[in-house]
């Protein structure tokens, strides 16, 4: 057996550099919004989902977030507090609720927006239109992977 075999180049190991890319750009973007409107990056996860799919459950934004369920409910929690989020119990199932932004969360979403397409355009400059998407095919493709682990 091979040495190589017993190490685990990082450098060279996909989830661990998508990870680390996940973070930096996740970061960097969380520290411009963060700063402006005090949102964390999961708080903005959540703002960003509700604000595409108003009405969203908590099912929901675990799914479109993979973020855990304690993330979830630790950033609408914030965000409630924050009066950017608000909670509308379902008729049928007291336990069950939507969530969407309230008017003061949806005019932060929307100075929100231009900053992260501006972060986006950045990531993308140096790619030309036909690798963008491609890259952008190489993710959904890595995506249905996982999801059928």
């Amino acid at each position: 057996m091979l040495e190589e075999d017993h190490i685990l180049i990082l450098e060279d190991f996909l989830p661990y550099r998508l990870s680390v890319l996940s973070n930096t750009v996740s970061n960097a973007i969380a520290e411009s919004y963060g700063r402006e409107f005090g949102l964390s990056i999961a708080s903005w996860r959540v703002m960003a989902v509700v604000g595409r799919f108003p009405n969203s459950s908590a099912a929901q934004l675990t799914s479109k977030t993979a973020m855990d369920k304690v993330a979830i409910s630790r950033a609408t929690a914030k965000l409630e507090q924050q009066g950017y989020l608000q909670r509308q119990a379902d008729n049928d199932d007291k336990r069950r609720f939507s969530l969407s932004l309230s008017q003061e969360g949806q005019a932060i979403y929307q100075k929100i927006i231009p900053i992260a397409k501006h972060y986006e355009s950045r990531l993308l400059q140096d790619f030309a239109p036909e690798e963008q998407v491609l890259l952008k095919s190489l993710m959904q493709r890595l995506e249905s992977t996982v999801v059928d682990w």
